[in-house]
């Protein structure tokens, strides 16, 4: 295969991609989880490149995980709407395959991760974070345990804060 042969063909199958309405979703969730982290770390000072390079590197991750997922798609006819809950088949197509499963749970990945940003850079949706996070703290223990959620653990949970405690 000739290499302009090859940048037809992924181009063509990259086009393609782009006519999923799940796909483009995930581009826009990336774009604005990556605003805002970068807001927030001007916000807190902290603007850190091995940080960054993480989460570029996680995104991009899912968006070829997707673009693989594609693939398979066009080469068999996997239905996996049975592995979602019934609330959410009735706004979807009848048949989900692995693209469209992936970049839903991609999706409510990266809207955690937006809400959370938002939080941390000052913006008005506590409200709607604490609702979000109890939410998940109640069906998941997949939360992760690092310095910016102890304090809204703590919170949620009625601890009292470090200086409290030693008093």
């Amino acid at each position: 295969m000739k290499p302009t042969e090859f940048y037809s063909t992924f181009m063509a199958f990259f086009l393609e991609c782009l006519k999923n309405k799940f796909i483009i979703y995930m581009l826009y969730a990336v774009l604005f989880d990556s605003a805002f982290g970068f807001v927030r770390s001007l916000r807190e000072h902290k603007t850190n490149s091995s940080v960054g390079i993480d989460g570029l590197i996680r995104k991009a991750g899912m968006l070829a995980s997707l673009c693989f997922f594609a693939v398979l798609d066009q080469m068999m006819n996997i239905n996996l709407i049975g592995f979602l809950p019934e609330e959410l088949k009735e706004y979807l197509p009848g048949e989900v395959g692995t693209v469209v499963f992936f970049a839903i749970l991609y999706l409510a990945f990266e809207c955690v991760s937006i809400l959370k940003n938002m939080y941390l850079c000052g913006l008005p949706v506590k409200w709607v974070w604490i609702k979000v996070y109890k939410f998940l703290n109640k069906y998941t223990d997949e939360l992760p345990d690092d310095c910016e959620y102890e304090d809204m653990r703590r919170k949620l949970k009625g601890i009292p804060e470090r200086a409290e405690v030693e008093e």
